[in-house]
């Protein structure tokens, strides 16, 4: 059976985020849970409360919640109706189909003035003779039962006749006591007979586990057909116990819900039996030579910083802003360094060796990113030291140097064609025609008249 835990409050609650401090409206059906608890003290603010289809056998733990104003405990095994005072804003109250024999226990919930609904189909006292009457002439603030609004005339005529109800719902209720006390000893009986037989196979199976201790070394297909032996045994059982007549009692409401949860275990049982074992991957982190791999299995940015600095090599890691740091691990090797993120493998070779005592790994509060800071075995010669060294030794050569590059600086124009403008003439740009072998003389001289047809009213050109 399920008990209520702090677990089971954040599942449900979801719709809040998982925050259950706040929390207004929660639903625990179905859980076969047997007893309230744990909610007045950590739900205080709860508006809306629903533990329906569950085995729990009393109302209890409840009156702490001063601003619950709905409360279902339908479908449950509760025989009587009580401690419900301290629910100072409770409006509609669901008890439909459970066990209560005893209805003068409603006289309780008079000290529910908002209470407004009321709903108790489903009980023994619901068919008591006088039930509606005796209900309203007791609650003179209910406006429906069991889903039916109560009139004005309806109450004054069950208030008429209160002394007359009372009289007959006492006399029901103690029929039902005496019939309910022979249930009681008829379950007990059966729990003897049983309790024996559970003994007896007890005994069996604690013999054959003494038996399998002492045969470490023994076959797998023996235990299994065991174990397949055992398992006909509860179905038979099972059987006999679904043909056998059963009654309507909180205590046959347990038996069924355990067989439930035996088949429910012993159909995952079976399940988990025939899934094949899957095959172990292992990763490969190094070739047949033994040189590592690089690899990013999480996926994440990272840079390798290897020419800013001479003396180490720093590595940067993007990690997730909010990961846990204690997911993630470090491992530095003198060729290679390994982040592993919630198992997932970050493998690089480094472009030298470095030291593995002095190397630092830091993460970043603002951002989450990780700094692997490795110094270098044997740092870089680098340039500047040694310029810086030859201007002390030689200022002249600076000197000479800065001219030598002044004189290369001066700018200079390349000319296309003859230096002279004398040297370009355009009048033999195109090519003479031949005429008979001879090139045609095209220019005339300035007295020889172009052409003999000319009009010899136009003057020669000049």
């Amino acid at each position: 059976m399920s008990r209520i835990t702090l677990d089971l409050l954040r599942k449900r609650s979801e719709h809040n985020e998982g925050e259950i401090s706040t929390l207004e409206e929660i639903a625990l059906h179905q859980e076969n849970i047997e007893k309230i608890e744990l909610i007045d003290r950590t739900c205080k603010h709860l508006k809306i409360l629903l533990l329906q289809n569950n085995l729990i056998s009393k109302i209890e733990n409840l009156s702490k919640l001063k601003r619950l104003e709905y409360l279902n405990l339908a479908l449950n095994n509760i025989e009587t109706i009580e401690n419900l005072q301290g629910l100072e804003s409770l409006k509609k109250l669901d008890l439909t189909v459970n066990f209560i024999g005893d209805l003068r226990g409603i006289k309780t919930l008079r000290y529910n003035e908002r209470l407004e609904q009321l709903f108790l189909v489903g009980n023994p006292c619901a068919d008591y003779e006088g039930y509606r009457e005796y209900s309203i002439a007791t609650l003179t603030r209910l406006k429906e039962l069991d889903g039916t609004p109560i009139d004005r005339s309806e109450r004054i005529r069950a208030l008429q006749r209160y002394a007359e109800t009372e009289g007959e719902i006492v006399r029901s209720c103690a029929r039902y006591k005496k019939i309910r006390e022979a249930e009681l000893l008829d379950y007990r009986e059966q729990t003897a007979k049983s309790r024996a037989n559970r003994k007896v196979v007890n005994a069996e199976e604690h013999r054959h586990e003494e038996e399998k201790k002492e045969r470490a070394d023994k076959d797998v297909n023996e235990e299994e057909e065991e174990e397949q032996e055992e398992e006909e045994d509860d179905e038979e059982e099972d059987e006999s116990f679904w043909n056998r007549t059963s009654r309507h009692t909180p205590e046959e409401r347990v038996a069924i819900a355990e067989r439930f949860m035996r088949k429910e275990k012993r159909r995952n049982r079976q399940k988990d039996r025939s899934v094949e074992p899957r095959t172990t991957y292992r990763l490969k982190l190094f070739d047949p030579q033994g040189k590592p791999y690089n690899m990013n299995q999480p996926k994440v940015p990272f840079k390798l910083n290897e020419e800013q600095y001479s003396d180490r090599v720093v590595l940067e890691v993007a990690l997730y802003k909010y990961l846990d740091t204690c997911h993630v691990d470090v491992d530095v090797h003198p060729e290679y360094v390994r982040v592993t993120i919630k198992g997932k493998v970050l493998q690089l070779t480094l472009p030298c060796e470095v030291s593995v005592k002095d190397s630092t790994a830091r993460r970043n509060t603002t951002n989450g990113r990780l700094v692997v800071t490795m110094p270098r075995l044997n740092p870089l010669p680098t340039i500047l030291p040694l310029y810086k060294q030859a201007i002390e030794e030689e200022p002249d050569r600076r000197r000479t140097t800065i001219e030598r590059r002044s004189t290369t600086s001066v700018r200079e124009y390349l000319e296309i064609g003859p230096s002279r403008a004398s040297d370009l003439d355009f009048s033999r740009i195109v090519a003479e025609p031949l005429v008979d072998g001879q090139k045609e003389n095209r220019w005339k001289p300035k007295d020889e008249k172009v052409c003999s047809d000319d009009d010899s009213e136009v003057p020669p050109l000049e």
